[in-house]
């Protein structure tokens, strides 16, 4: 993808979105969606690059109840012509068609590449990635297990959804409580990833979300390990111009 001139690049990730209730998050909603209004007017693309929402899950013909500010705001950028692009987190692994067939946004459970004029990036959330973190990983074998999901599809809406969005508050592993202090470059587990991944094929960028921490760290010659940090204490987003790659704060 070439970009035109005066033409970005935008990502960003984490908002959470119904935590820790509908009420308060109303108002983080508002926020992401005066974003969106500001970004459309030069975006060639928008990354959304997971956790959305802090619990998503798509039954045979439902979805969880609210966020209709947020799905009209993607369907009306969607419906301009905009690509929208969108990664799973580890709160909405479960979303299956819903983005694709209501608002044209393709859905991606994993990395992707992407080139950008002469760059390249590797693109995902970032959970699961890299040495460690063995007891989320354990649960995210059990939780995409499409039998798991056949037996959470029989929970009635109301008792599932209610369960799934008092876990996902209260469970460390779901949560990413935890994800919230920077652990130094030899700790930190994305950037020992991204490092690895450079051993086999070059990427200008690695972009990605999970840590809640805004950063860019150099990994390498010319490349750049870049985290979008959230919507929930940062309100911070990434933006490309088609040259250099920057995170910026929402005001």
């Amino acid at each position: 993808m070439q970009l035109p001139n005066n033409k970005k690049i935008y990502f960003a990730s984490d908002q959470h979105f119904g935590a820790p209730t509908p009420e308060l998050s109303f108002p983080r909603e508002q926020k992401f969606v005066a974003w969106l209004d500001e970004v459309k007017g030069d975006a060639e693309a928008i990354f959304l690059l997971g956790d959305l929402f802090d619990f998503w899950f798509e039954y045979k013909t439902v979805v969880p109840k609210g966020f209709v500010r947020i799905l009209g705001k993607l369907a009306e950028i969607r419906d301009s012509g905009i690509p929208i692009y969108f990664f799973v987190g580890n709160h909405d692994l479960w979303m299956s068609d819903y983005f694709e067939t209501e608002l044209n946004i393709p859905v991606y459970h994993d990395n992707k590449e992407f080139t950008f004029g002469d760059k390249t990036f590797l693109i995902g959330h970032g959970d699961g990635k890299g040495p460690g973190d063995m007891g989320y990983k354990r649960m995210k074998k059990v939780f995409t297990n499409p039998f798991s999901k056949w037996l959470f599809r029989w929970l009635h809406p109301d008792i599932g959804v209610k369960l799934a969005q008092y876990l996902s508050v209260k469970n460390k592993l779901i949560s990413g409580a935890e994800d919230v202090k920077f652990l130094g470059e030899e700790n930190e587990w994305l950037i020992l990833y991204a490092k690895r991944k450079l051993e086999s094929k070059h990427y200008n960028y690695f972009v990605f979300g999970h840590r809640h921490l805004p950063m860019i760290k150099s990994v390498g010659e010319n490349s750049e390990y870049v985290n979008l940090g959230d919507w929930i204490s940062y309100f911070t987003y990434g933006v490309f111009d088609g040259e250099t790659f920057e995170v910026k704060k929402f005001e």
